[in-house]
């Protein structure tokens, strides 16, 4: 069998073993360069509302890179973290919505369905760029906007119960 992967060798599939369903069980971390460290922490802490890591909550893989002020972590109330790496040479995403395409399209955060439009309201009163909606779908409502650095992210919930 030829390899479905660009670039990769034919993998010997007499031999392989895929890992089993279950095995991976859920979104550690995501990772994000931004190009002002500062900008983006406050959004990400003062407007999201998102836990920033300090002290011993920082990972000791992390801590040395915190220390020198190029990374900042912050956690949702779930338990994933989001890891913000200070690159301010690197181009961020084209603002242009209409040139979407990207490695990740975009980073979806769950609220509870009463806070939808306290969230909304939210965006709106920081000046926060709205790239679409409030929409309301069979699977919830969602409203989808830019960070600092125009990478799209979306609050969304569960639809209403009647």
């Amino acid at each position: 069998m030829v390899s479905p992967l660009p670039d990769h060798p034919t993998p010997d599939l007499d031999h392989a073993v895929p890992l089993a369903m279950g095995t991976l069980s859920r979104v550690h971390h995501l990772a994000l360069n931004v190009k002002d460290l500062q900008v983006s922490r406050y959004f990400y802490g003062e407007i999201l509302g998102l836990q920033e890591l300090t002290g011993d909550q920082v990972p000791a893989t992390l801590v040395s890179l915190v220390a020198a002020g190029q990374v900042s972590n912050f956690v949702t109330a779930d338990g994933l973290v989001l890891d913000l790496f200070w690159e301010p040479e690197l181009s961020p995403p084209d603002p242009d919505p209409h040139q979407e395409f990207t490695r990740v399209n975009h980073l979806a955060f769950d609220i509870a369905t009463q806070e939808f439009d306290k969230a909304v309201a939210c965006l709106q009163a920081h000046g926060v760029a709205i790239a679409k909606g409030p929409v309301t779908r069979p699977t919830g409502r969602g409203i989808y906007f830019y960070d600092p650095d125009g990478f799209m992210l979306e609050i969304r919930c569960d639809p209403a119960l009647d």
